[in-house]
C-alpha cells in the first residue's frame, strides 16, 4: 500500500504514534536557496532561432533550491534549478568536490526545470567559445557554480531531525508533442516527496512532473522560470515552506492547457492545485532503518553524427551560434556522448534515478514499472545535458527530438541506462545473491 493511501486510511492517533517508529537523529533535512538570475545581459538558452540574441531583462527571477537529507554518514544533495539544463560535466565534477570537503555531502541530484527562459551554461573562457565575445555569460557560469555550492552548503548546515513521505496522482496536464502513433505514450504522474521536522511543520517539499516549460514565447528575451516557477510560488505561499521542483522524463512532452489553464501563471498555478492536495495527504514518519545507498557512473556511447566533420559542425554553428556550437562540442570532440546517471536509493524505500539528458516518458513510465521499490521517480536533465534520449520506437518513427540532428546518442542509449539503473537498484535492495564460483 502507498504511503499516500496509508495516509488515508490510519486513524489521526495512530498516525501520531507510527510517525515516531524510527530513532530520531538518524534521518535529517534542511534547506537553502540562492538567486541566480543573470545580472547582465546573456545569450538565452533553449531556442536556437535566437541564436546569439542577449536577454533584456527579468519576467520572474531564477532561484536554485536544494535540499540535503542525512544519513549517518551519508548525505544527498537533491537541487531543483529554474535553468535550462544542469551544469557541464567540468562544473559538476567541482562541485561535487567542493561539497564534498566543505559539507561532507556524497551525493548530488542537480535538475534543470528545462526553462527555455534561462541563460546559456555552455561557454567557457576560451578563444571562439565565448571568451572575449560573451564575457559576462562565461563570468556567469563561474559564478552560479559559487552560488550551487553555496546552496548546497547552507542546507547541509541546515541539518535537523526529520520525517519523510511521499504520495501521487495521475493528472492530465502533458501531451505527447512527438509520436503520431496511438497510444502516444505519457508518464502522467505528478509526485511529491514532504521533508518535515519532527513537529511535523514542512522542511521541504520536492515536486516532480513531465512536461517542457516552453508556455513563453521564444521570441520574450526576458528571464523567466515559466509554468515550474509559477507553480512553485503557489505552493510556498499555500504552505509558507519551499518547494522544489525536479523536472522528469519531458523529452518527448508538452504542457496539455484548457481554456483555464492557458498560460504559465494559469497552470502553474492549477499544477500547485493538484500538489497541495497530493501534500496535504501525505503521512510523514521517521524512517526504520535510515540509508543513502548510491551510485554515479558515465557511459561512453557512439554519436549518431560524426561530429568531427567540417560540415556538421558549420551546421551546428548555424543552427545555434558559433562560440555555443564550440564550445558544446568539446564533449563530444570524439564523436562519443558520455551521459552520466545518478542511482539513488533513500532508505531502501524511496528509489531516485536521474539522468543527463531529455528522456521521452516511456523510460520512466517502464522504470517505474520494473522497479519494486515502494516508490520511484525518475528525474532529467540531471547532472549534465547530452540532448534527447528517444526510445528505440521513438527513434524509428523519427522526427524533431528523435533523429540524430538533436538526438547524438547511440540507438538504444537509453533504454541501457535505464537496465543499469534497474540493475543498480535491485543491488541496492540486496535482490542478487552474490555466489561464490567455485574451483
Amino acid at each position: 500500500m502507498s504511503r499516500l493511501a496509508r495516509s488515508l486510511a490510519l486513524p489521526a492517533l495512530l498516525a501520531v504514534a507510527f510517525s515516531f517508529s524510527g530513532q530520531a537523529g538518524d534521518f535529517k533535512a534542511g534547506f537553502a536557496r540562492r538567486d541566480i538570475t543573470p545580472t547582465k545581459p546573456t545569450p538565452m538558452w533553449g531556442y536556437g532561432a535566437r541564436h546569439d540574441a542577449l536577454s533584456v531583462g527579468v519576467m520572474d527571477p531564477l532561484f536554485a533550491k536544494a535540499v540535503v537529507v542525512e544519513a549517518t554518514p551519508d548525505r544527498l544533495a537533491i537541487v531543483g534549478l529554474d535553468l535550462g539544463r544542469s551544469p557541464t560535466p567540468p562544473v559538476m565534477e567541482s562541485i561535487r568536490k567542493r561539497v564534498l570537503e566543505r559539507a561532507g555531502v556524497t551525493r548530488i541530484l542537480m535538475s534543470g526545470s528545462h526553462t527555455h527562459h534561462g541563460p546559456v551554461l555552455e561557454l567557457k573562457d576560451e578563444a571562439g567559445k565565448g571568451k572575449g565575445k560573451f564575457d559576462d555569460a562565461v563570468a556567469y557560469v563561474k559564478e552560479l557554480e559559487d552560488k550551487l555550492v553555496e546552496a548546497i552548503c547552507e542546507a547541509a548546515g541546515d541539518l535537523r531531525d526529520a520525517r519523510i513521505g511521499w504520495g501521487s496522482t495521475e493528472v492530465d496536464m502533458n501531451r505527447n508533442r512527438h509520436s503520431k502513433i496511438e497510444p502516444k505514450p505519457r508518464e502522467t504522474e505528478l509526485a511529491v516527496i514532504r521533508l518535515d521536522d519532527l513537529s511535523g511543520k514542512p522542511i521541504a517539499l520536492i515536486v516532480n512532473f513531465a512536461a517542457h516549460p516552453t508556455m513563453l514565447e521564444a521570441s520574450d528575451l526576458r528571464f523567466s522560470a515559466d509554468y515550474p516557477g509559477q507553480m512553485m510560488n503557489a505552493v510556498e505561499s499555500a504552505l509558507t515552506a519551499p518547494c522544489v521542483f525536479m523536472q522528469g522524463s519531458a523529452g518527448d512532452l508538452s504542457t496539455k492547457t484548457t481554456e483555464e489553464t492557458r498560460g504559465h501563471e494559469a497552470f502553474g498555478k492549477a499544477l500547485a492545485s493538484e500538489v497541495l492536495k497530493i501534500a496535504g495527504g501525505i503521512e510523514t514518519t521517521v524512517p526504520e532503518k535510515p540509508s543513502i545507498k548510491a551510485m554515479d557512473e558515465d557511459f561512453d556511447f557512439t554519436t549518431r553524427m560524426d561530429l568531427r566533420n567540417p560540415v556538421i559542425k558549420l551546421l551546428l554553428a548555424r543552427a545555434f551560434f558559433p562560440e555555443l556550437a564550440g564550445a558544446f562540442s568539446d564533449e563530444v570532440a570524439d564523436s562519443h556522448l558520455r551521459p552520466h546517471l545518478t542511482t539513488v536509493l533513500l532508505n531502501g524505500e524511496l528509489a531516485l534515478v536521474g539522468a543527463s539528458g531529455e528522456f521521452f516518458s516511456n523510460h520512466s513510465v517502464r522504470l517505474k514499472q520494473r522497479c519494486r521499490a515502494e516508490k520511484t521517480l525518475f528525474f532529467g536533465y540531471c547532472n549534465g545535458h547530452h540532448l534527447y534520449f528517444p526510445t528505440i520506437e521513438g527513434a524509428a518513427e523519427g522526427g524533431y527530438g528523435a533523429d540524430q540532428t538533436v538526438s547524438w546518442v547511440e540507438l538504444g542509449g537509453g533504454e541501457r541506462m535505464m537496465d543499469k539503473a534497474l540493475i543498480n537498484l535491485y543491488t541496492m535492495m540486496g535482490k542478487f545473491e552474490q555466489v561464490p564460483i567455485q574451483p
